[in-house]
Formats: structure tokens, sequence, C-alpha cells
């Protein structure tokens, strides 16, 4: 397949009206197959068990998108065996050929853009924009882990050798089996990129996905195996994470495990990843990117409306649940009343409402618990500060909550310091950039954050000490793009992986040193 320079997938246009009737024959399209029943995959054989689970539109509790079997250890046993037996084989498939399987399956995936887009405002809850960016990213991610992968077969140009005396080798190979857990809010770009990684550096997976959007999930295993992966490469076997997930976790075969997802599931599989059970010959490798309470800082003397715009879309994009969003609101006392109240206005212009209808920015959250935990934290919040937007919820057709600004709110309060992932906003004042820096850095996490400054010396002082893997000058935190802005974060935020960068391919392979004396 010819290679061209990586570029990102362009995001759709939907000032244009034939994009936004391209869009709407996708919803009526995947409206058609709502209610289908999907099977596991295992070694390309479709099987069935003895256990389903229903996914159900967050828009509409009526709707059901499709019902899915899961796989209980009985199923995750023999995906196990199949992806031992195969990586006997697909380990030493040549690196273009995996790569190639990579490109083709963006090319589906570009194919399909608006199905893929509009099967996730079905079952993700997604708007229109979110959905499509969602789906650029998956194509991004196959397009450069393509690349990466050629790159790194000619990593011998790093070592040296002694003419005469010897020659030296320095090659990367692949680990094994891995257990690939991917998260449900970016249910296409995130479960793309974390099991494209694994396979193109010459993995097999079992892939276990979250178990709110489970029919997209498989949709993308679908376009991989159209695109020539071989069967047992990647095995598709949803289930509980307390049955299935333990079990692909602590096998003794499993040689590592990429994750994202919550903080406390995160350091759980971490915990259990590090018992050598029996039999098991290595250390488990454990890649997770695991969530943040992430900051964005309004110094004085700035835009005020362009920093209101920043935040309320790195707030409430996508009802807030991105690991990435804006949740705490750091300014400066100078700027603190007007940024309150055009933040204020901002969000009581959004539009909440189900997101198949493209005049609505705020989608539903994902499920039942999901709005219970925000019903919850609204109630805190009217002890720990000023409800000045939104604070209402609906769950009378979908999982509704109102993107919601509190203010006045203390550094160390709940608000403040437990990730929420949903459409909240915590709003605090500062005297100074110092005191900002200090609130910025004063949580358990460290993913994403914003300096929004027109301070030349600010802005130099963040870029060493504000504690983000993925640190935003003058922009909002969410929307890293693949290549551009590698991404993953620090502390409880996870393993600082920088997926969609130089270095994100290596930890899935092993390094092996060979030295021939002439």
């Amino acid at each position: 397949m010819a290679m061209y320079e990586f570029k990102t997938e362009p995001l759709t246009d939907f000032s244009n009206s034939a994009n936004q009737e391209k869009y709407l024959e996708a919803l009526k399209k995947v409206k058609k197959d709502l209610g289908k029943v999907y099977p596991l995959i295992i070694g390309g054989k479709r099987i069935k068990s003895d256990r389903t689970l229903d996914s159900m539109n967050p828009a509409d509790h009526q709707e059901r998108i499709g019902t899915i079997y899961q796989a209980s250890i009985k199923e995750a046993q023999l995906a196990m065996d199949t992806a031992l037996e195969t990586f006997k084989s697909w380990s030493k498939v040549n690196a273009s050929i995996r790569a190639d399987v990579l490109f083709k399956t963006a090319a589906i995936l570009r194919r399909k853009k608006f199905e893929f887009s509009a099967l996730m405002t079905k079952e993700a809850g997604k708007p229109w924009v979110e959905a499509d960016a969602d789906t650029a990213e998956a194509i991004d991610f196959l397009e450069y882990y393509g690349r990466q992968i050629l790159e790194l077969e000619h990593i011998d140009d790093k070592v040296k050798s002694h003419p005469l005396i010897e020659r030296n080798v320095y090659r990367y190979i692949p680990l094994g089996v891995g257990a690939v857990i991917t998260p449900w809010n970016f249910p296409l770009a995130i479960l793309s990129g974390m099991t494209s990684a694994a396979v193109v550096s010459g993995n097999t997976v079992l892939l276990k996905p979250a178990s709110t959007t489970q029919v997209i999930a498989f949709k993308f295993v679908e376009a991989l195996e159209e695109a020539g992966l071989p069967a047992g490469v990647v095995n598709f076997i949803p289930g509980r994470g307390s049955e299935t997930g333990e079990f692909i976790v602590n096998h003794p075969k499993t040689r590592f495990i990429s994750f994202t997802g919550s903080k406390e599931v995160g350091a759980a599989i971490y915990e259990k990843a590090a018992k050598v059970q029996k039999g098991q010959i290595w250390l488990k490798r454990v890649i997770a990117e695991m969530g943040g309470k992430d900051a964005i800082i309004v110094d004085d003397n700035v835009d005020t409306n362009f920093a209101a715009d920043e935040i309320i879309k790195s707030a409430f994009g996508f009802s807030g649940q991105k690991c990435s969003a804006c949740s705490r609101a750091i300014i400066h006392q100078n700027v603190y009343d007007e940024m309150v109240a055009l933040l204020v206005k901002k969000t009581q212009n959004l539009k909440v409402g189900d997101p198949a209808d493209f005049g609505n920015n705020v989608g539903p959250v994902i499920d039942e618990q999901a709005f219970q935990r925000l019903n919850a934290y609204i109630e805190i919040a009217k002890a720990e500060g000023k409800i000045v937007a939104g604070g209402k919820t609906n769950r009378s057709v979908g999982w509704f909550v109102e993107p919601t600004v509190v203010i006045d709110a203390d550094p160390k309060a709940r608000i403040m310091q437990e990730e929420i992932f949903g459409p909240f906003l915590s709003v605090c004042k500062v005297k100074n950039f110092q005191e900002a820096m200090e609130v910025a850095n004063n949580t358990e996490y460290g993913l994403t954050g914003s300096l929004i400054s027109q301070n030349r010396e600010h802005l130099e002082i963040a870029k060493a000490d504000f504690q983000v893997g993925n640190l935003y000058l003058n922009r909002k935190c969410t929307g890293a793009y693949v290549g551009y802005q590698p991404f993953g974060g620090f502390n409880m935020s996870g393993t600082d992986s920088k997926a969609g960068g130089p270095d994100y391919l290596v930890l899935h392979m092993q390094g092996k040193s060979i030295c021939e004396q002439l």
C-alpha cells in the first residue's frame, strides 16, 4: 500500500447542508439495525454464550441498540488459548504487512465515517461534532501507528558495530497476548488506538470493551476483519469486569494489560498485575490511563470572552465525560466576577437534549450510575459552593444532567478534588498567579491543564511547574491531536503512556540485542 505523509483526518463541516444530510441518512441506517444480536468473536468464529447484555440509548431508555453475548471464564479461556496459538504466527508477520492492515482499516472507517459516528450518537450519546471527532481520531490512530511501526523497523541505525570484529543488531519484538480493556467515552477512538497499537506491534489481543458501548466495539472488530486481519489476532470478549476482566488480568499467560478507565479500577489492575501467578515467567506490563481533575487557569489581563469560551468547550463537550475535561476553573480575582458572569451566560445558552438532533449541544450522561453520581455531587455542591447555572437533572426519557457551574469553591473541597466525570464545573478565586499554580497542582491527578495568560513569564513558569502530562497554553484543555499532542498523564492519571506519540508502540514490545562475532 502506497505511503504518504501522515495528516490528521479532517473534521466534518456541519455548516455544509450536504454533510448534515449525510449524517441524517446515517442515523436512519443505524436505526434500521437497532436491536440486532451480536456474538463473541474468538478465532474468527461467532460464538454464543449463556449470558447476554442489552446496550441501551442513554438519551432514550426505550431504545435498544443491540444485545451482545457476554463472555464467561469459559469463553475467556478459549480466547486466551486462541490468542496464544495465533501469536506464534502473527508475531512473525512482517511489520509492513501488519501496518497495511491498519491502513486498510482506516480506509474502511473513512468510507463508513458517518455510520460509525451515527452509531456513537445512538449508543454513547455523542453529539454530532463529538462523534465525528471520535471517528476521525480512530482513523488517525490507525494511520499514525501504521507509520510508527515502519519507523521502528529501522531501529538498527541506533546501535554501533565494530567493523571486522562483530555485527550488532537491535530490534523490537512483540510481547505476547495483551488484555485490552477499553472505555466507553471514546468508544471508537481509544478502542481503535489501544487495539491497533497492540496488533501492529505483533501481539495478539483479548479485547474487553466497556459494557455500555459494545456494539460500536463489535463493528470495529468487523472492520479489522474486512481489512484482512487474520482470525485470532483480536478476540472480542465483552463481559463483566469482576469476572472476565479479572480473569484476563490475572491469567499467567497475559503478557501485558492496556487499560483506560477510572483511577480505582486502574489502580486495582496495577496491583493485580504485580502479583506473579503460578506458571507465570515474566512481570506483566501495565499501560494505564486513569482520568484527571483538570484545571484551566485564567490570569488577569486576558480576553475574558475567549477564556470563557475555552472553559465551556472543555467542561461541557460530550457532557464533560472526558478524562481531559476541564472540571476546575481557577480564576484571578481581578477578572473573577466578569468571568463568572460570562460562564453563567454561555452555560445557559447550551441546549440539552437528544444528540440525534443536531441543534442540541449537550447530550445525556452514559447511564443510570453516572446519573446518580451527578445527582449526589449536585447535593454536595450546595454545601461546598454556590450553584449559579444548571443543577437540575431529568431521567424521564434519558439520563440528562444540565451543565452545572458552581462558584466560590474551596480548593480543597470535594468538588475541587474528586473526578466527577460529567457536565460539572467548579470555580474558585485566587489572589495571584502563584496561588493559581498551587491550586492547579493540589490534586492527586496530573492529566491535562491549561493556562490562559498574556504574561510571558507566567507561561514559562507553567511550562516548568504545571504538573500535567498535557499542558495547553491559551487554548482549551481537551482535543489532543494524534501525532501532534501525545496524550497521557502524571501521578494518579496513569502511566503517562503518551498515546498517539512516538514512544507508545515501544510499550507493547521488548528490545532484543543481538551480537554476532565476525
